[in-house]
């Protein structure tokens, strides 16, 4: 991501334009590297400023941040010491990453008390620290103070800026003077050559700027040496130097060709070719917005869907080696009868017994060949103990097949309804749909609800809405609670109902409306039911349609689970295309 010191420049002037004489009102820290602040000047407008190692960005921002139950600390000290102060400027230190909001915070007598907060803009080392006045550190979102480190960053210390780069300004050069920095350079490529020696160049700057001046990104310093002695090269930079000056760098993002955000910069970026489409935004902020709130939210997705898949996995797997355990104790049941039999012979020689005795050989009345049987005794036992011990063991084996194949079935039930669970989890398409997965998960009993006992504020999502080529209404469960409600709740007795058959899947109900779906759409129902299923990557799924009147939920069964009868069946590819086709 080319978040270089020339589109700060950019950045910054843009949020100058917007922020300077705003008041700030609220602050919220979302997550632990974001803070969003919400500032009103003629109208509220919400900053976000992201901090986090690898991600970091500074913009305004349309996005609704989810609110964490309790801020974390250095929220905390933000609201004290920055809620009501007004923007004095932002300003940008050369091209350095690193802007700094200059504020003036409410005083004690409500004297203006001079505060800034720094953003710097660093990539791995990205932070956001407060300073007072005289530049004293009061906190930071992330404290540096390892003996190792070079620049620490702790409360009470003063504020340095980054150790400045060995580079030059560009901007303040004529083109003999480019043209020796870059014949200076030991470098082999040009676009490192330009990186290395300038301040403010990213790598897709410099290919960029490599480009328009010889049409490949790949040259070499000495080629272009030969060329023409790096005369082309030091008159484009010439003209972005103009731009730079005259405020007019406008922001670009350039979309693949499946057309997802691929690179964003000031400039326009033609080296990737015509297949890639370019696109001016109207802003900055919107550029940085579209560009990595997208990707943002699909690697929040991810982490959520990761944690939640771990945590489901861990019970999964509990539960799996609870049943192994109980079907190992229940197959140790199977030789029951042998301690009936033991008791009996015991009972049957009592005359020839005495107390004392370790071992019994008798004849085994139970043996086809009339074989001898050694049956171990207890020696502090009477010969009537121990036929009871064993009779008393046969009972208590036999009560334990009963309870334990109650269990273990009980356990296999439980299993695949956390099957079920993971299968969502794998095909979870937003962070709401996540949460939903969630709150089942809350209301099953596998996991709390938020910190402290406090219930999660919950807005069900809805299932997915489709429409058929001949017009009828298809609706899709995201999950099993949301399932147990389309079908059990909110579908008539007529509406058709549609199942992958034998695995996991989402319910899908076709609305008739007194009317009778006609094939097409029972067939294009059913590859949406597939596509929701385990089954989505498979050639062939068999689906299971009925009407909605002979599908029941048996009593205590889990969130999902459902029987269902007078059921037909028809095998459908699972189609993607004809899923966004039909999407309302």
């Amino acid at each position: 991501m080319p978040l270089d010191g020339v589109f700060i420049k950019g950045l910054t002037r843009e949020l100058s334009e917007k922020l300077v004489g705003a008041k700030i009102e609220k602050i919220q820290q979302p997550a632990r590297g974001s803070i969003v602040m919400t500032l009103k000047r003629e109208q509220r407008m919400d900053l976000f400023i992201g901090g986090s190692t690898g991600a970091s960005r500074m913009h305004i921002t349309c996005e609704n941040y989810e609110k964490p139950m309790e801020p974390p600390m250095f929220c905390m000290l933000l609201r004290k010491h920055l809620v009501g102060a007004r923007v004095l400027s932002v300003e940008q230190q050369g091209f350095e990453r690193v802007v700094t909001l200059n504020l003036a915070a409410p005083g004690m007598f409500g004297e203006g008390e001079k505060r800034n907060l720094i953003v710097e803009l660093l990539g791995r080392t990205a932070n956001v620290i407060l300073t007072d006045g005289q530049g004293i550190i009061t906190d930071c979102l992330y404290r540096i103070g390892s003996a190792g480190e070079k620049r620490m960053i702790l409360p009470g210390m003063y504020y340095a800026m980054p150790p400045a780069q060995e580079k030059l300004d560009f901007t303040v050069m004529n083109e003999d003077g480019l043209c020796k920095a870059l014949s200076a350079s030991y470098e082999k490529s040009l676009e490192k050559a330009l990186v290395k020696t300038f301040l403010g160049i990213s790598p897709l700057a410099a290919r960029e700027l490599i480009w328009c001046a010889y049409g490949d990104t790949g040259l070499r310093t000495d080629e272009a040496a030969s060329a023409d002695n790096f005369h082309m090269i030091s008159s484009t930079m010439l003209n972005l130097s103009g731009i730079i000056k005259n405020d007019e760098l406008k922001p670009y993002l350039l979309y693949d060709p499946q057309g997802e955000p691929f690179e964003f910069s000031y400039m326009p970026v033609l080296q990737y070719g015509p297949s890639y489409r370019l696109a001016e935004k109207d802003s900055f902020s919107e550029l940085l917005e579209s560009f990595c709130g997208e990707r943002d939210e699909k690697e929040r997705r991810r982490q959520r869907s990761r944690e939640l898949t771990k945590s489901v996995q861990t019970i999964r797997d509990r539960v799996a080696r609870r049943i192994a355990a109980q079907e190992q104790e229940l197959a140790e049941t199977q030789n029951r009868e042998y301690l009936r039999e033991c008791g009996d012979i015991i009972t049957s020689n009592l005359y020839s017994m005495k107390k004392g005795m370790t071992k019994l050989v008798a004849f085994d009345y139970y043996s086809d060949k009339g074989d001898q049987r050694e049956i171990d005794l207890d020696p502090l036992k009477t010969p009537q103990q121990n036929a009871a011990k064993y009779y008393k063991d046969y009972s208590r084996a036999k009560s334990a097949q009963k309870h334990l194949t109650e269990l273990i079935e009980s356990g296999k039930m439980e299993l695949d309804y956390l099957d079920s669970v993971l299968d969502e989890l794998a095909r979870a398409e937003n962070a709401r749909e996540l949460s939903e997965i969630r709150a089942e998960l809350v209301d099953s009993g596998y996991m709390r609800d938020g910190k402290h006992g406090k219930k999660e504020k919950r807005q069900a999502l809805g299932p997915m809405r489709f429409k058929s080529d001949t017009g009828f209404i298809i609706r899709v469960g995201r999950n099993n609670l949301e399932n147990d409600t389309l079908t059990m709740k909110n579908s008539a007795k007529s509406d058709m109902w549609l199942h992958a058959q034998k695995i996991h899947g989402s319910h899908a109900i076709i609305s008739c409306n007194g009317a009778t779906p006609d094939e097409r759409t029972i067939n294009q129902a059913a590859a949406i039911a597939a596509y929701y299923s385990q089954g989505r990557n498979s050639g062939q799924v068999p689906v299971d349609y009925t009407l909605v009147k002979y599908v029941k939920k048996p009593s205590g069964a889990r969130p999902g689970m459902v029987i269902y009868t007078d059921q037909r069946t028809l095998y459908v590819k699972p189609d993607k295309e004809l899923i966004e086709r039909l999407r309302l």
